[in-house]
């Protein structure tokens, strides 16, 4: 392998690089890697030799960046027991293919794993030590082997992922990461030979949007870790709920607990890796935040290191997408093989850490020189395949996804190994050189690998280095004994967005925030009931507004509802806004109470007026009928019965021929009516006052002329209805009105030509005004029986009876305003009933002695 292309990252290694160790056992040497931002590695040696970067410790050493002297030898803390069963994983499935007669015969696979310390700049270190194939040594002596490593298996973190592919990228060396599943490493423009067996973390967000959506959440807090993990994975997320309807209430990096604590959002959805959700949670459990449902991605739902009991009131019921698990045969074994002492693990720098950080104990330690330190291992203590972190095969989910790497470059070598001279894909048919291997020609065959591996799974690279996605839905279940269990309640299938798979079991799953067996409900404001619409806050998300009743006349039918909808005509709206019901259709009726009144009293005037015109009829040859002209006593009586019975009209259904009747009979037996009394209030006045020599008035005011004066005076308002008729007439109306009940539809009839109504009323008001100035004249002309009197007290209640009738007719709603019209017209028509003929039949039927020519001519 030419490492001339290498030179330019020699640069990187006097900071950043790293030396070889060496170990002698009984003659035997083995090298691994030491380096000064580095902890360490392991080495095999192979016909191919893979290389692999795991995060061994949690925490890298912090950089010297003073420059004022030579860095020394630093080492990483916090050991991570997942992440070396991680390690061993690879070198179980190396060593089961080098076992394998049939993947890859006559060949071996070696591995060079080192430690990242989950920081960019160690991973970016030990690829480049591994890439640039340096000879192993230690102060000067060789292990006498240069490691070729011609891919990586890595990173498990993105944003170092994203490191280490850019920069070896443009050389096409390839990297097959089991966990970096941030979008972006999808983008094969950037990073060419980049490929993965996780899914990328677009079709994750498209489920926890399904899911979102499918439990009805709309208000939720989202918190993300400050890498690249977490800024894209919040990113896609926040596209995929765009016109989804949910809201995220906050999405913080600082002061994140006390947002989380504070906020109405019940759910909270996390993108950190499994370090940041750590430190995240267990500030969470230390300020006893128990009301919260959180929503995990694949990064920490399996990691049973946060289910500890303790944990478990803030925690409880979590509910997040995992990788898929597999069994992987013979695993478990494997893993518990180790011992401090075993001869084929004496190479590997990292096992006598993990066995004091399993056991608590100290291997090698004199406690009488130290007494405050551990206790000493004895060396023969058990790793227990249920109990410990390191050894639990329950959860294999990342542990497969190594496990596949493995087999997917495997694979591609046997591809390759497949080739036929001239068959090949490279320079007009050539194979590659399985002895002296191009990176560039692994990733040509990782593109097209179609691999299955041991359990019977089969995968491949999509155009984007993407395998097909799949998650469990798992939900943390609390059991008897207080411990956590991991319960598969769903699945998602992803390949495109229309082909999704989505299912959840909601019997199976406990829910979050003490809520049981019920959803949690995560709400910014509680949905509008029906009967109202939505109204957004302003400045604030759509999911959180306020509730407005639907205006009169509009409805709202479902709970939730942005808009109210108009009621179709003749309907209306119900007072709890929330159906549509028939209009109330309100006129004057004869069931009305109001009705029953006045059409009482309408006839009861009408039978009084009968009665006091059968009265005078009776005794129409007495002296005081004849006093009275009795031809226009009985003209009178019989306008003002049919003013009484006109009343009746104005009851009941608007029609057209009753709008017709009601004005046209009104106007024109008023101006009867007041033509009659106009006549005799003329004949009054002037019997008495034409007292000039030789003038003789009265030939004037015969009972023919007076017949055709009335007749006159009521001609011209029967022209004027005439006229009213032909050019508007009174006809049927609706409006909408309101009244106790609310609103309704009122039937009336409508006036028709305004004009020609206001005529007709002025017409009666000028006859009334013209009558009540001659009666008032002739008010104290000498006589037992003053006609003239009566006359000015009839017309004087006749004209305030319509004065006031203006102002109430206008301002009255509905049906009140044909019953104020009705009480104008009884009322005047009583008065003048009961002025002009009360007293006259008083005297008639009760003193008889007074009815005599004698009586009424004495002064």
């Amino acid at each position: 392998m030419c490492h001339c292309d290498w030179l330019w990252l020699l640069w990187f290694l006097p900071v950043h690089g790293s030396v070889w160790g060496l170990a002698a056992d009984n003659g035997k040497r083995s090298c691994w890697l030491m380096g000064k931002s580095v902890s360490g590695s392991v080495y095999q040696a192979g016909d191919v030799v893979i290389g692999g970067l795991f995060p061994i410790h949690d925490g890298a050493p912090l950089p010297e960046q003073d420059f004022r002297s030579i860095e020394e030898n630093a080492t990483c803390t916090i050991f991570n027991q997942r992440s070396y069963r991680w390690l061993q994983t690879m070198i179980f499935a190396v060593q089961e293919i080098n076992r394998d007669p049939a993947l890859l015969p006559n060949l071996t696979l070696g591995y060079l794993a080192a430690d990242t310390c989950l920081a960019e700049g160690t991973t970016l270190g030990a690829a480049l030590a591994m890439v640039t194939g340096q000879e192993l040594s230690v102060g000067g002596t060789e292990c006498g082997i240069t490691p070729e490593v011609t891919v990586i298996i890595g990173d498990p973190r993105s944003s170092s992922s994203i490191v280490v592919a850019q920069t070896l990228g443009p050389f096409h060396f390839p990297m097959v990461s089991y966990l970096a599943t941030c979008v972006c490493l999808s983008d094969t423009r950037r990073f060419p030979s980049f490929f993965r067996t996780v899914p990328s973390d677009a079709h994750q967000t498209r489920g926890m949007a399904m899911l979102l959506r499918r439990l009805g959440w709309v208000w939720v807090g989202l918190v993300s870790g400050d890498d690249d993990y977490g800024k894209f994975g919040v990113q896609l997320l926040l596209q995929e709920l765009q016109g989804s309807g949910v809201c995220v209430a906050y999405s913080e990096l600082r002061q994140i607990v006390d947002t989380i604590r504070t906020s109405t959002a019940k759910v909270v959805v996390t993108f950190t890796i499994q370090t940041d959700a750590q430190a995240l949670l267990e500030e969470v459990v230390r300020q006893k935040v128990t009301d919260k449902q959180w929503i995990a991605t694949e990064a920490w739902i399996t990691y049973t290191g946060l289910a500890a009991p303790k944990n478990l009131p803030s925690l409880a019921g979590t509910i997040g997408f995992a990788l898929r698990k597999a069994d992987i045969p013979g695993l478990g074994p494997f893993l518990t093989r180790l011992r401090p002492d075993g001869e084929d693990q004496k190479s590997d720098p990292f096992l006598r850490e993990f066995w004091e950080d399993m056991f608590g104990c100290s291997l090698g330690l004199d406690l009488k020189v130290n007494p405050s330190s551990r206790r000493q291992c004895s060396g023969s203590e058990v790793i227990g395949e249920e109990i410990d972190l390191y050894a639990d095969v329950s959860q294999l989910r990342v542990t497969y996804n190594v496990y596949k790497a493995v087999y997917a470059i495997a694979y591609a070598i046997q591809d390759m190994v497949a080739c036929q001279p001239g068959e090949g894909p490279f320079n007009g048919g050539k194979c590659p050189d399985i002895r002296k291997l191009q990176p560039s020609q692994i990733v040509h065959y990782l593109r097209t690998v179609k691999a299955t591996t041991p359990v019977k799974e089969s995968f491949h690279f999509d155009q984007n280095g993407d395998p097909p996605a799949s998650y469990d839905i798992i939900n943390w279940h609390v059991t008897p004994e207080g411990t956590t269990e991991l319960v598969h309640v769903g699945y998602f299938l992803s390949s495109q967005e229309s082909n999704s798979k989505f299912h959840i079991d909601m019997e199976k799953v406990v829910w979050g925030c003490g809520s049981g067996d019920k959803v949690p409900v995560s709400l910014c404001s509680a949905p509008c009931p029906p009967g109202t619409r939505q109204a957004v806050q302003k400045g604030k998300p759509v999911c959180c507004f306020d509730c407005l009743p639907c205006a009169e006349g509009e409805i709202s039918t479902a709970t939730g509802s942005f808009e109210c909808s108009k009621c179709p005509e003749q309907f209306w709206s119900n007072p709890n806004r929330t159906e549509c019901v028939p209009q109330l259709v309100d006129f004057l009726s004869y069931s009305d109470t109001m009705g029953m009144v006045l059409s009482v009293i309408s006839v009861s005037g009408a039978m009084l007026t009968a009665g006091a015109l059968a009265t005078f009829l009776y005794y129409r040859h007495t002296a005081l009928v004849k006093a009275n002209n009795s031809e226009l006593s009985f003209l009178l009586l019989l306008s003002l019965k049919l003013c009484f019975l006109c009343a009746l009209v104005f009851i009941g259904r608007p029609k057209p021929w009753t709008c017709i009747l009601r004005h046209t009979l009104f106007g024109i037996s008023f101006v009867f009516c007041i033509s009659c009394l106009l006549s005799r209030t003329l004949v009054v006045l002037v019997a008495f006052r034409a007292t000039l020599p030789g003038k003789n008035l009265m030939r004037y005011f015969s009972p023919t002329q007076q017949r055709i004066g009335i007749s006159l005076c009521t001609l011209i308002q029967v022209l004027i209805c005439a006229l009213w008729l032909a050019l508007s007439p009174p006809r049927p109306a609706k409006k909408v009105g309101r009244e106790g009940r609310g609103p309704m539809v009122v039937l009336e009839c409508a006036v028709g030509s305004m004009a020609c109504f206001s005529l007709v009323l002025g017409y009666i008001g000028l006859l009334a005004s013209l009558c009540l100035l001659l009666a008032f004249l002739a008010r104290k002309l000498p006589n037992n029986f003053n006609e003239a009197k009566f006359i000015t007290f009839s017309m004087l209640i006749f004209c305030a009876v319509w004065v006031a009738f203006v102002p109430a007719y206008v301002s009255s709603p509905g049906k009140y305003t044909v019953a104020v019209e009705i009480f104008a017209i009884l009322a005047s028509s009583f008065g003048l009933l009961f002025c002009l003929f009360a007293p006259k039949c008083y005297i008639i039927l009760l003193k008889p002695d007074k009815n005599t020519k004698k009586y009424l001519m004495a002064k």
